[in-house]
């Protein structure tokens, strides 16, 4: 069995350059020996949990949809606001909820006190990202890093021909 404290992990972070967006996170899978790039599921883990912290007044990041990522919430302390195709939900210690592949979403803290949480997430390989409100779109290059895109709809066929 491998075991691992809350305590013993480092608290990462993320921010926006403009500040909107930004959350602090441990990784615990990460901690227990997940390799992300690997493509051995017994090295990769078949889902990955994360303690997720929002400061007041941000979003961990922007309104999107995961292509193929199944993600299980279970809200611990603060109070936090989920956005998705019906509005606005608020939710508070004790909440938990689930988006599948295509349903967008948006966390935020709604309160003066950090929004925490839990996220279990599948992570498939290959997942690709929507972004509604933009148009953009994010796909895995290699590793975590990205390929993000503004692009306009057309045809499947257009400029193959």
């Amino acid at each position: 069995m491998q075991k691992i404290n809350l305590d013993q992990i480092q608290e990462g972070s993320r921010q926006s350059p403009k500040g909107k967006f930004g959350a602090f996170f441990k990784e615990i899978s990460v901690a227990l020996g997940r390799e992300r790039d690997s493509l051995d599921l017994d090295k990769r883990h078949p889902f990955d949990l994360a303690l997720m912290r929002i400061p007041p007044g941000k979003s961990f990041c922007p309104y999107h949809a995961e292509g193929a990522q199944w993600e299980l919430y279970l809200v611990v302390s603060g109070r936090g606001a989920v956005r998705d195709a019906s509005g606005t939900t608020d939710v508070t210690a004790g909440d938990s909820f689930l988006f599948k592949p295509g349903e967008a979403h948006q966390l935020s803290c709604a309160g003066d006190a950090d929004f925490v949480y839990y996220v279990i997430a599948d992570n498939p390989i290959g997942d690709s990202c929507y972004y509604p409100d933009s148009g953009k779109f994010a796909v895995r290059k290699e590793g975590d890093e990205m390929v993000v895109v503004n692009a306009q709809e057309t045809d499947y066929f257009d400029g193959e021909e």
